[in-house]
């Protein structure tokens, strides 16, 4: 049986209702340049022995992160997974665990999602977290439409500073929702400042939305802001895309946050080619009924012993649609699981220790590639695990001279940031032993001395 079984009939009829002549005026819109005409131009298939061998070396094309000297972050982050994480997510009754609606059959999925979001909470300084989104970038678009629902008002502030696809996520989710977005500036070290968001604070604005680290690294300092935007009425959503920075940095929830959000992939999820990653959602117990997702709780049976049952999923599937809080979220149950049993082998003192080890391993390489002649670091503010450095030499051929010596130097940023020329996002975690980052810096230090002496 075929996938799509629709007769010509019904094809036919399914045009007529949209008003178009048929199949192919649906796909007018491409360019005709880009339309294919004709069938690819394929080899003959292959047996399964030789089909194997042709993939496997494909597969010997790409490097991996074990094969290079990797100094890459913006958003993905190469950090340690003790081998018990995969080991413990692994196990069967994880892998085929029945979605939770019902408890008598799911105390154990249950109970992985209420440990993960009691760690999340605690993480981020808030009351109570919800069983995870789809990622980060998601994560905060669900976080503004949170707070149009909370304020009642139609206008998000967000920092330019904040991860750019984050941004781009949050612009797709409200574009049909009557909602004002308006961007504003970083200061010259990088951050955000009281001065920056005053001109943009009205009785209209239902949340301000700012990343810390934020895109650069840097770390901000929510306490100054969250006066000025909670007097205004407004909402202070706080978010991140390195969530190891939560064992070393004071908690946004501390810092005034109504609600935090970010990517939890540096938990004991893998980089996966760019996923499937974690979103993390946790705000204040007097916004709860406006939350996303899936809210697991703790209760007591008949018997009066321990249970677990899902209290809160006001989604469309749950709920009549038009009370949905969100339509198109759901929670990464088995990456939350991993995150789970990643922070529960690390401990507090644990994800400290890492935090530091990161702090301290960008902070030396940071030092080491400034000192170099023609090299400046671009914001002069505390940071994490990521820097930006300026060059007076196009940072293509950087990379490019530096990939060639098995580097990958970091992330070249004015493709998004245009005022940001010749600027690249650089990382440092604990991956990165002390011998590469010395070779990164003597490699950087042979290509800008070999074209100076051109």
């Amino acid at each position: 049986m075929r996938y799509l079984p629709h007769t010509p009939e019904e094809i036919q009829k399914m045009c007529q209702d949209i008003d178009v002549q048929n199949i192919d005026e649906l796909f007018q819109v491409i360019p005709e340049a880009l339309q294919l005409k004709q069938l690819l131009d394929l080899e003959p298939p292959l047996c399964e022995i030789d089909l194997l061998k042709h993939m496997r070396e494909l597969n010997h094309k790409n490097k991996n992160l074990l094969q290079v000297d990797a100094f890459l972050g913006a958003g993905a982050y190469h950090h340690y997974i003790p081998v018990a994480v995969n080991s413990l997510v692994s196990r069967g009754e994880f892998l085929t665990a029945y979605t939770p609606y019902q408890p008598e059959i799911s105390q154990g999925t249950l109970q992985a999602i209420f440990e993960f979001q009691t760690m999340v909470a605690s993480l981020t300084g808030m009351e109570l977290a919800n069983a995870s989104n789809y990622d980060g970038a998601s994560a905060l678009a669900e976080a503004a439409l949170m707070a149009l629902r909370v304020t009642k008002r139609k206008k998000i502030l967000l920092a330019k500073s904040i991860h750019p696809q984050y941004r781009h996520v949050l612009k797709t989710y409200l574009l049909h929702q009557n909602v004002e977005i308006q961007e504003f500036d970083w200061s010259e070290n990088g951050r955000v400042t009281p001065a920056l968001i005053k001109e943009y604070l009205d009785d209209q604005v239902a949340a301000v939305c700012i990343q810390s680290p934020n895109f650069f690294g840097i770390v901000e300092n929510l306490s100054q802001l969250e006066s000025q935007v909670h007097q205004a009425g407004a909402l202070l959503i706080g978010c991140f895309s390195e969530a190891v920075s939560l064992g070393m940095l004071k908690s946004m929830g501390d810092q005034g946050a109504d609600i935090v959000v970010g990517e939890g992939q540096s938990f004991g999820n893998s980089l996966n080619l760019g996923g499937p990653y974690i979103g993390l959602f946790a705000t204040r117990e007097k916004f709860v009924r406006q939350m996303p997702g899936r809210l697991v709780s703790e209760t007591i049976d008949s018997e009066g012993n321990r249970g677990y049952v899902l209290a809160l999923a006001t989604r469309e599937q749950h709920i009549r649609r038009e009370k949905a809080t969100s339509n198109i979220c759901t929670n990464q149950g088995l990456c939350a699981l991993t995150t789970a049993v990643y922070l529960s082998l690390m401990g507090p003192k644990g994800l400290a220790r890492l935090a530091r080890q990161n702090y301290d391993s960008s902070h030396y390489l940071q030092r080491s590639l400034s000192a170099l002649p023609g090299v400046e670091l671009k914001f002069a503010s505390p940071f994490f695990n990521e820097f930006v450095l300026q060059f007076e030499m196009p940072v293509k051929d950087i990379l490019f001279k530096l990939k060639e010596k098995n580097i990958f130097g970091g992330v070249m940023i004015e493709q998004d940031f245009p005022q940001l020329k010749n600027c690249l996002l650089v990382c440092a975690t604990e991956m990165n032993s002390k011998k590469q980052m010395d070779h990164y810096m003597q490699a950087l230090s042979e290509i800008l001395n070999s074209e100076g002496s051109l």
